[in-house]
């Protein structure tokens, strides 16, 4: 479900909207239904009336009632980038039963997500050194690991069309900073949030 498209422009069909897109869920039951960044559409919620004449509040009220009375296999799963933003009876047992925390990959989940997205484009992750580029990439998500083999494709590629090595991927990493600095205390912040609330998904 894209949350932010329940919301509408019209008197009361935001609130249509989402009973709908509740119905639709429970047709097709069972089934996994998945919010992606669900702060986007509810942070703020508790406090938004002033802005939409308390649309969101009333979205988000017939959400919460669903998901606390629902009697239909619907397995909700949400993300989040900011879970501090979000409301907290949101969050509570009932509705979220457990809250995972998903850090940035290690040295193994590194290694294979430069594997799997060499293999998607057509080429051999065994004629690279995975391990080094694993190294290399410490701080780094699996989105700037892709971004680093697009940019070392397109590196080889410039340099008449010849075929991908450990440096071109090197260089392309030397080049890359990762949100992991350009962000860091609010990572570290995070993280310690994480620490003591929430379950390790690594």
């Amino acid at each position: 479900m894209d949350v932010g498209n329940v919301f509408s422009s019209y008197m009361g069909a935001s609130e249509e909207n989402m009973r709908r897109s509740i119905r639709t869920a429970e047709s097709l039951s069972p089934c996994v239904l998945w919010l992606d960044e669900l702060e986007k559409a509810f942070a703020g919620a508790s406090g938004s009336g002033d802005l939409d004449s308390g649309t969101t509040r009333r979205v988000f009220a017939t959400f919460l009632t669903w998901m606390q009375e629902k009697t239909r296999p619907v397995f909700v799963v949400a993300t989040a980038n900011s879970i501090d933003s979000l409301p907290p009876e949101l969050l509570r047992k009932g509705r979220f039963d457990e809250i995972f925390f998903l850090d940035l990959p290690d040295l193994a989940a590194r290694r294979a997500i430069f594997s799997i997205h060499l293999e998607r484009r057509r080429r051999n992750p065994t004629a690279v050194d995975l391990d080094a580029l694993a190294r290399a990439t410490e701080g780094f998500s699996g989105a700037e690991i892709e971004e680093v083999v697009v940019a070392a494709l397109y590196r080889a590629f410039g340099d008449g069309e010849r075929e991908l090595s450990s440096d071109d991927l090197l260089a392309a990493l030397a080049e890359t900073v990762p949100l992991s600095v350009t962000m860091r205390e609010p990572i570290a912040a995070l993280r310690t949030w994480a620490k003591d609330r929430a379950r390790s998904a690594s």
